[in-house]
């Protein structure tokens, strides 16, 4: 069962990146299943796990440190399937965005996004990237993605984008300078992307409002399909890490989740999982986050995942990941 996924569209796109650096298929697969099956028959969509190693083997083969970055900018509409084609019939950007918004999941099922308009920007708050990948591969993926498709419904190659980057300046940072233009911020606190709310209402040329009903029946579908073949648990994980710093207690999430807790209890045990073990490995997630990629002290993020005191916390660190959160933070 695929728990969460990467669609297949991404895979091949990397992979054929990879080869074009002259890097062996073999070597790039090994470790992943597609290892086995090669990737004629590869099908709409890839294990989280499965993509983690292909990426995990394409960065060391390629040694290219904006990997993520070249592979988001070369997401076009196309590579995003009926999403891609729904987006195009639309009636502006402002639709796109709403669709954008309920469907994304069917593009990164572990991704979750806040949007709201501050004054005269729209601002899409990253509140945690792809699963299992390294999260500035993760980050740089998602913005490039972004910037391309925005480029190409507004068939604007110029358009550039405000970018709050949750991490020190990599080496190749001029590259981040070059893509999105000098808007950009390294080290805050949170990974945004904005831009000027005036682009809202720019009307898209292929608008089409009827196919635009079928796709969007189509995303509902496709989205129905995938969090009905995900655990009770994977679905857990999901809402939690959607509401950050805001964990809801067992009864509360069962409801969320339209089950009885009773039910919810029955369930999560079939998997032989448990709601504290489920709410600890999201709050050592958002903790890991805040240590590597911000210079919050370590009372606030104590704070930020639901303690009092950071002592407690640093305790309750230790025990869910085997490592202190200075370990952490100083890379050891």
């Amino acid at each position: 069962m695929v728990k969460t996924s990467t669609p297949a569209q991404y895979v091949l796109i990397l992979i054929d990146m990879v080869e074009s650096q002259g890097c062996d298929r073999q070597s790039l697969l090994a470790g992943t299943g597609m290892a086995r099956t090669g990737i004629a028959n590869i099908g709409a969509r890839v294990s989280d796990r499965d993509f983690a190693i292909l990426v995990a083997n394409a960065l060391r083969l390629t040694g290219d440190r904006a990997l993520g970055l070249n592979l988001g900018l070369r997401l076009n509409l196309s590579a995003h399937a009926v999403l891609g084609q729904a987006f195009m019939t639309c009636r502006d950007l402002g639709q796109v965005i709403d669709l954008f918004l309920k469907y994304y999941h069917l593009l990164a099922p572990a991704l979750h996004l806040d949007y709201e308009i501050v004054g005269e920007k729209c601002v899409l708050t990253i509140v945690s990237s792809l699963a299992e990948t390294p999260f500035d591969f993760g980050f740089e993926l998602i913005c490039g993605a972004m910037l391309n498709t925005l480029r190409g419904l507004l068939n604007r190659n110029d358009l550039q984008l405000h970018l709050e980057v949750p991490y020190p300046e990599p080496p190749h940072a001029a590259r981040y300078f070059t893509v999105f233009g000098p808007d950009v911020q390294f080290d805050c606190v949170t990974g945004r992307i904005a831009f000027h709310r005036d682009l809202l209402l720019t009307p898209l040329p292929s608008s089409n409002p009827a196919l635009r009903n079928l796709y969007e029946n189509e995303c509902a579908r496709l989205l129905a399909d995938l969090e009905e073949a995900n655990s009770v648990a994977e679905q857990t994980l999901r809402l939690m890490r959607k509401l950050e710093g805001q964990y809801p207690q067992m009864p509360q999430t069962a409801k969320m989740l339209n089950l009885s807790p009773r039910t919810y209890r029955r369930r999560l045990a079939r998997e032989n999982r448990s709601y504290q073990e489920l709410l600890d490995q999201v709050r050592a997630e958002h903790a890991t986050r805040y240590l590597q990629n911000t210079r919050l002290p370590l009372s606030s993020i104590a704070y930020l995942v639901g303690f009092n005191d950071a002592s407690n916390f640093r305790r309750a660190y230790q025990k869910w990941t085997g490592r202190s959160p200075a370990e952490v933070r100083h890379g050891h």
